[in-house]
């Protein structure tokens, strides 16, 4: 694992921000833990929280461990909290609404794990020591106890967060054995916090790989997601595949470092595509700033379809033919094997078949038809096809980018002035239904679908028609396509 991304912390400076969080938050975490403690049992802050707070990243959703029971924490929470769920329930997890605040609070658990089982089995446990020794990380087995504010940190995590290495409270071998998804959780989490991975964790996940496969595709699928969003994901995908992991959740990325590219401008596609991931992100600011797993997602997948079509030509030239498609293809059999909805798939397999089409556009010789019909097939997305192309440039030639960066912002303006001119995000024939039916004397069915079709190809080459001139091509259209008659 390379460098952290971030430097180490110092002691001091995390003791300064747990003091400020602590102040920010007392009011809620205080009366808590004093209306647990007086009922006789223990409440204590936990796990990301108490983590993030060291970090300097304030959030409102605060997680608690306790040593009462379910239906315990539930009538110590009723009439003094907004609203209360319990959906987490067979978990022991109780949820609820204080103000501002969304608080979960978990009865201290002893799990114990059927090695071939996607779920663990929950047992409650009778200490804090204990439950802290069952969770994934030595940063986030961290405890605050309230309302006496006492720190509990039993292995060692104030050391390794200030140091932003990742640690498992025991043997690696044991956690993931428990829980493989934790070896997910340290490449997702290395992402998120740029922190570095330790060398014993990274041997139990490389040796442990194949036993992700036991994980649902749901809970794969979600940490892949919060990987891919996080700060540094590059990281995080890195740790993926040199450890094996993406072997079994995400191979179409391990199998682009097989391949050379063909323009020589990166050792393989594997680097050129994590090179154009991290354009991508800097790009987002079009998109309103935050992260965005689409686009995000067709940067990381937009060239897997390049090792099913290497071919070899003469001259030692490598090409790629018809990547594109064939990606979008991979693309969206592997969303939906990770269980995405039908709109991330269909919006990730788009941007991937689409990314090259730019590229005929040369020094700008395409006509108006060609710029119609690419907003008309980019549809919704094209602001994303805007951000992966552009992205989809890493050449070190200063030359070329800014020859590419130029180009591509000619074909923008062009669009934009095509919007303006023409609506064109919501491109229509100059005839409707109603009015081809009208015009043809015809009744509702596949004719009326045919010339609509046939009017809206005008509409893209030529651009708005006039009422009489949309009419007489309709009558043209009508008088080369006759209706069938009736079989005799």
């Amino acid at each position: 694992m390379s460098d952290a991304v971030l430097p180490p912390l110092t002691i001091v400076e995390v003791q300064h921000r747990v003091a400020a969080e602590l102040t920010r938050i007392g009011p809620v975490i205080d009366q808590l833990g004093e209306r647990f403690a007086a009922a006789g049992h223990e409440l204590s802050l936990v796990g990301g929280p108490v983590r993030d707070a060291m970090l300097g990243r304030l959030q409102n959703d605060l997680d608690f461990t306790t040593s009462a029971r379910p239906e315990e924490t539930e009538r110590l929470l009723a009439g003094w909290v907004d609203a209360t769920w319990d959906m987490g329930r067979a978990f022991g997890t109780i949820g609820a609404r204080i103000g501002q605040w969304q608080v979960e609070i978990t009865t201290y658990r002893a799990e114990t794990y059927d090695p071939t089982s996607r779920k663990p089995d929950v047992d409650f446990g009778d200490s804090l020591a204990g439950d802290l020794g069952r969770r994934d990380f030595t940063v986030n087995a961290m405890a605050v106890s309230v309302p006496g504010r006492g720190f509990e940190d039993p292995y060692g995590g104030l050391v390794d967060l200030a140091n932003r290495v990742l640690r498992t409270p025991g043997r690696p071998e044991d956690s993931f054995s428990d829980d493989p998804l934790r070896m997910m959780r340290a490449a997702r989490f290395a992402a998120q916090l740029g922190f570095t991975v330790a060398p014993e964790v990274v041997a139990a996940m490389t040796e442990m790989a194949g036993r992700i496969e036991i994980i649902s595709a749901e809970r794969v699928r979600d940490e892949l997601v919060k990987l891919v969003c996080a700060p540094f994901p590059r990281l995080g995908l890195t740790l993926l595949v040199q450890t094996g992991l993406a072997d079994h959740v995400l191979p179409e990325l391990p199998a682009l470092a097989l391949e050379s590219d063909e323009h020589h401008r990166h050792k393989d596609v594997y680097e050129h595509t994590l090179t154009v991931l991290e354009q991508a992100i800097a790009l987002e600011e079009r998109l309103g700033g935050e992260p965005d797993f689409v686009s995000r997602f067709a940067a990381l997948m937009h060239d897997v379809g390049k090792p099913r079509t290497r071919r070899f030509e003469t001259g030692g030239v490598v090409t790629f033919h018809h990547h594109d498609v064939v990606g979008a293809k991979m693309t969206r059999k592997r969303m939906q094997a990770l269980r995405f909805s039908n709109a991330e798939i269909d919006a990730v397999s788009k941007l991937v078949e689409l990314h090259l089409r730019f590229h005929g556009y040369g020094a700008g010789e395409w006509t108006d038809a060609a710029v119609r019909r690419y907003v008309r097939d980019a549809g919704d997305q094209l602001e994303r096809l805007h951000i992966l192309t552009r992205a989809d440039c890493t050449t070190r030639n200063q030359r070329k980018a800014d020859r590419l960066r130029r180009t591509y912002d000619s074909l923008e303006a062009r669009i934009e002035r095509l919007m303006q001119e023409e609506e064109l995000a919501s491109i229509r024939p100059d005839l409707d239904g109603a009015q081809i039916m009208a015009i043809l004397d015809i009744a509702p069915g596949p004719r009326v679908g045919a010339a609509y079709k046939h009017l809206l190809e005008l509409r893209m080459d030529r651009g708005p028609m006039s009422p009489e001139d949309a009419r007489a091509a309709l009558l043209a259209w009508a008088e080369a396509n006759p209706e069938p008659g009736p079989e005799s």
